[in-house]
């Protein structure tokens, strides 16, 4: 039986007090995901059940709008460029605006309010390189990159906000075609010279305990990718507590403090569920 109709079975079967809690499939989704989770049987009496580690962009928003799961963390310049397919803008109010407005019209799903950070695409070299070279703007790598080989996960090879888009603002050129690499193994192979040059993001705990240096964005190709919940509007007026539990997350996650809980977890190899349990109860 497919995947896909055995969670459509699973989650039609599910009783009025449980919700779904998707994520994609790297470090900060899992967090952000059991944000998630311990907020809402913290503040409701629902129930969570965990559908993480789904892959990646359009796996987990064709899962939200099948009704697989209810809800997941976004970023919101990922929802502007590769759902709505915008062209990338600088303006953060704008493309939450035009995501807030878009999202119920067209699939019938809600953003919740930001966390509080922006998690953005990172070009990142070793500490070393960068001190040699003088390099601490993607303009100024762009003479070297030549020499450079580099690694990126699969969506960010091919998304309208990724590498395509990249090459040409900054007219990047590599000794050989970017190796297509798991998103967790990115930095390894950097630090090991396997690669030169890889996509991460710039909430990653591993990048200063590691001494990566991430590229000054100088000519601003990326938009802003603020972070939230994106929730099945059906859901919501099942359970409006959902919405007030959600929104309370509101402006409460900066970007060091995601990035203190990605190294947590990534780096010291802590429990996702104790760290995250830790910062929810923290003042």
């Amino acid at each position: 039986m497919p995947l896909a109709l055995i969670w459509t079975i699973a989650a039609c079967s599910q009783s009025s007090d449980r919700v779904i809690v998707g994520t994609k499939n790297f470090t900060e989704q899992v967090i952000l995901g059991e944000i998630l989770s311990q907020q809402i049987e913290s503040k409701t009496k629902l129930k969570v059940d965990r559908r993480f580690n789904l892959n990646g962009t359009f796996i987990c928003h064709e899962a939200l709008k099948n009704g697989e799961i209810d809800l997941y963390p976004e970023y919101t310049g990922t929802a502007y460029t590769s759902i709505l397919k915008q062209p990338a803008i600088g303006d953060a109010q704008q493309v939450f605006e035009k995501v807030k407005q878009e999202y119920p019209q067209r699939f019938k799903l809600e953003w919740s309010a930001p966390f509080g950070f922006s998690n953005s695409f990172a070009m990142v070299i070793r500490g070393d390189d960068a001190r040699k070279l003088g390099v601490q703007t993607l303009s100024e790598a762009a003479k070297y990159t030549p020499q450079w080989r580099a690694g990126f996960g699969f969506e960010f090879l091919n998304r309208e906000d990724g590498f395509p888009g990249l090459s040409k603002t900054y007219a990047l050129k590599f000794k050989d075609q970017p190796r297509v690499m798991d998103l967790g193994l990115l930095y390894r192979a950097l630090t090991e010279k396997q690669v030169d040059l890889v996509a991460g993001n710039s909430t990653d705990g591993l990048i200063p305990t590691l001494d990566l240096v991430v590229l000054k964005d100088d000519k601003q190709y990326f938009p802003p990718y603020e972070a939230a919940a994106i929730v099945r509007q059906e859901i919501l007026q099942k359970h409006p507590e959902l919405r007030q539990a959600l929104n309370d997350l509101g402006g409460k996650i900066t970007e060091e403090k995601m990035q203190q809980l990605n190294y947590r977890v990534d780096g010291k190899k802590e429990d996702v569920k104790q760290v995250v349990r830790e910062f929810l109860s923290s003042p």
